[in-house]
């Protein structure tokens, strides 16, 4: 075969793979939902519907959409947070190894924790004031059901 040719169906499967994996992503996967802040694009994955259910019934649905706790401040901050966070969530969801119920990773629970601290800053100034002894207290710690109830 010439090397011609070789290059010529490389080329042609890896334009396949972009438009079958894009096609994928973005018709069915409903991958352009997930570029808003939309909270109903969280519950396309089936499993993330109870969490989404209990933010539909929480106080915060007033005052926070999913973004506003679970990625940091700033465009590129926050559209890498989410392409990471997608990127293995679809891999967790698609190969069935993610644990029940879900866990949030270390990462995530400190965009998390910022988020809550940026919101209720006076009330966490206050209960941290006086009883602070050089470390920081957990709002999701004892808080970890407040977003989305359950």
């Amino acid at each position: 075969m010439k090397l011609r040719t070789v290059k010529s169906i490389v080329v042609g499967v890896a334009i396949g793979l972009i438009v079958g994996i894009g096609g994928y992503t973005f018709i069915y996967a409903k991958g352009g939902s997930y570029l808003t802040d939309d909270p109903g694009a969280c519950a396309n994955c089936h499993i993330m519907r109870v969490y989404y259910d209990g933010w539909i019934k929480s106080s915060h649905r007033a005052v926070a959409v999913c973004n506003d706790c679970h990625t940091p401040e700033g465009f590129v901050s926050k559209y890498a947070t989410k392409a990471e966070n997608g990127f293995w969530h679809s891999f967790a969801f698609t190969t069935g190894r993610f644990p029940e119920p879900l866990r949030i990773k270390p990462g995530n629970r400190e965009v998390t924790e910022r988020a809550c601290r940026k919101c209720h800053q006076d009330i966490v100034e206050s209960i941290e004031g006086p009883h602070r002894d050089g470390k920081e207290m957990s709002c999701v710690r004892c808080h970890s059901s407040v977003g989305h109830l359950r």
